[in-house]
């Protein structure tokens, strides 16, 4: 019956977010609740924002249905009623600013009862006491909702990137690398964000917002954390399996990670406001100068795939390896998403 609902649940998920993005598009134009362009934006018409609310209300259905179905999955409830707390707190966020130690405080709220849920177990657990392992596994779970939330900048990048570190996950589960109870959670995740890129892919007809943003970044960063925290390891267990876990959970979502850490430490250098909109990450830069939405996303999609095999195939026998294999995959990519120079004649004199 588990093995039955590990596939239903996600099935069902992507055809509730497929169906509800539908219906909200529809919602979302009537109520004017539109993303209108800017200078800063990467579309050129209004487009309805808030597909998310259908993402999360699929992403709720499904894990609530793995709960019923594996009492050992009592884990993620309290995660979940979280993030769906986020959820309600980013549309509001969506449909008039709130403050930023508004959001912040939420989150942290959020990061602190999902540590609590994995019984006080960070993602450094395995390396470092309690009072090392839970401050840094918070600050780095906070940054990660917030960078999934930044960079969500063009149609499609979101989806294509829960999709890959949610397939991800489930290898790890697969494997034994993570814990088993992660791959239904993580298949859950794939398969709504699945059903949103069916409306969201370029040119998109709705967009996700930080109501979907938000709790998807939480979630994805809770079962990141279970694998850093070296869970479930496989037979062998040793010091290098267990590094491999930490490692895998760094490799999974690395091009997010690369791509939003050096962006802001560049603003910050330039005693720029981080919260302020922008168009400077690697993938809008590419956009700007030419590049199509889908082409972006793809060439992501391929980096990501990549970082899928290191972290799956690699990192449990030679972390070190893998982890450098994988700057290098980012590298490549970032140099593939760079605007090409332009030729000296064509320049203003």
């Amino acid at each position: 019956m588990v093995g039955f609902t590990v596939l239903a649940a996600p099935a069902f998920a992507f055809a509730l977010a497929c169906l509800g993005t539908r219906v909200l598009i529809g919602v979302l134009t009537r109520r004017a609740v539109l993303d209108r362009p800017n200078e800063r934006s990467s579309h050129t018409a209004p487009v309805p924002r808030g597909g998310g609310l259908a993402v999360v209300a699929a992403i709720a259905v499904g894990w609530v249905w793995l709960l019923a179905a594996d009492a050992e999955a009592g884990r993620w409830l309290a995660p979940l009623s979280v993030a769906l707390a986020l959820a309600a707190l980013s549309f509001v966020d969506d449909l008039r600013s709130l403050g930023a130690g508004v959001r912040l405080g939420a989150q942290a709220l959020a990061v602190a009862v999902g540590l609590w849920a994995l019984d006080g177990h960070g993602a450094l657990a395995a390396f470092a006491p309690a009072w090392i392992d839970l401050p840094l596994t918070a600050l780095g779970w906070l940054w990660f909702v917030n960078l999934y939330n930044f960079m969500d900048g063009i149609d499609g990048i979101t989806g294509t990137e829960t999709v890959s570190i949610g397939l991800g996950l489930a290898g790890l589960a697969v494997l034994g690398i993570a814990p088993a109870a992660v791959l239904g959670p993580a298949l859950v995740l794939v398969a709504a964000a699945a059903g949103f890129m069916v409306w969201n892919w370029h040119p998109a007809r709705i967009f996700l917002g930080d109501v979907g943003s938000v709790p998807l970044g939480y979630l994805l960063g809770l079962l990141l954390v279970v694998v850093a925290g070296g869970e479930g390891e496989g037979e062998g267990g040793g010091g290098a399996t267990v590094a491999g876990g930490l490692v895998a959970a760094l490799l999974l979502p690395l091009v997010y990670l690369v791509d939003a850490t050096l962006t802001l430490g560049r603003r910050l250098a330039r005693g720029e406001n981080p919260a302020r909109a922008h168009r400077e990450h690697v993938y809008q830069r590419a956009v700007i100068a030419g590049a199509s939405h889908s082409a972006v996303c793809l060439r992501i999609a391929a980096a990501n795939l990549v970082l899928v095999g290191l972290a799956c195939f690699l990192a449990p026998a030679a972390p070190l390896v893998a982890l450098a294999a994988g700057a290098v995959a980012v590298a490549v990519l970032f140099a593939a998403l760079r605007p090409a120079p332009v030729p000296t004649s064509a320049r203003r004199t």
